[in-house]
């Protein structure tokens, strides 16, 4: 068992948060089974690193005096897997929010999505989302946003992307039957299903006509996948927004490390 005195010295939980919770519900459930562990009322704790409610994977909770480590974790480097659909945009660049606007998206190719995902490797220049925690003359960019307040502006940033694999591309449903010779080279068995089989979408199904695109990018700090998405579909001549976002390893950390949300309380005792 994790002793009080080991917990305040500070440990870091990999933890596997689930889609559709938020960070903060994931702090909040470590910090219920602690309590109820240990029955302490007042202990350090955080996480190193927002992930939006609709992405999964690897959370970082401190505890103790591991909480000091948060800034230095937080400048890992990241790796995440996702879904991008193509040919649409929403609000918010991922599915909290329907489709605002549509786009051609019949001339893309698996050749010109290898050939623009090029321009995305490097140092880029990246514009935050409007749906996020930026701060922007002091207030919280999203705070703008949920009240469509145009004045907000927010200055792009460097970021720094490492590799930005296409793992995998899926045409819609109308071209289905001519351009599976060409999916095939590039999608396994597993990888045939359509997105509404694999993603629940808040604002209720993907249109499956709209091709899709798995990926694996490797980035920097305070890089937005989100933000990456909309510019990918823009220099693709269409659009895009997220489906699925899950990230797979922040720093040395990775997810086959992870625990449930469940386990946590068995780690503390074991």
């Amino acid at each position: 068992m994790i002793t009080i005195e080991e917990l305040q010295a500070g440990i870091v939980l990999p933890i596997d948060k689930p889609r559709q919770w938020t960070s903060f519900q994931a702090v909040n459930k470590v910090k219920a089974v602690v309590r109820n562990t240990y029955g302490l009322k007042k202990f350090k704790i955080g996480h190193a690193g927002t992930l939006d409610p609709l992405a999964s994977g690897l959370l970082l909770i401190c505890l103790g005096k591991a909480t000091k480590k948060i800034p230095a974790l937080q400048d890992g480097d990241k790796v995440y897997t996702g879904t991008m659909v193509l040919g649409a945009t929403t609000p918010c660049y991922d599915l909290e929010q329907a489709i605002d606007h549509r786009y051609p998206y019949s001339h893309i190719t698996p050749a010109l999505l290898s050939e623009i995902r090029q321009q995305f490797v490097g140092t880029i220049m990246q514009v935050p989302p409007m749906f996020s925690a930026v701060k922007v003359d002091g207030q919280r960019a999203y705070e703008y946003a949920r009240r469509d307040d145009p004045s907000a502006i927010i200055q792009p940033k460097p970021v720094t992307i490492y590799s930005f694999d296409i793992t995998s591309f899926r045409s819609g449903l109308e071209s289905e039957e001519t351009d599976n010779a060409t999916n095939n080279k590039l999608t396994t068995p597993n990888q045939q299903q359509t997105t509404t089989q694999l993603y629940k979408n808040p604002q209720g199904s993907i249109p499956p006509e709209l091709p899709q695109v798995d990926f694996r990018i490797r980035c920097g700090k305070g890089t937005y996948i989100r933000s990456l998405a909309r510019d990918f579909g823009l220099a693709l001549g269409s659009g895009a927004y997220l489906s699925a976002l899950r990230r797979e390893q922040v720093g040395e950390y990775t997810l086959d490390q992870a625990l449930t949300l469940d386990q946590v309380e068995w780690k503390l005792k074991s």
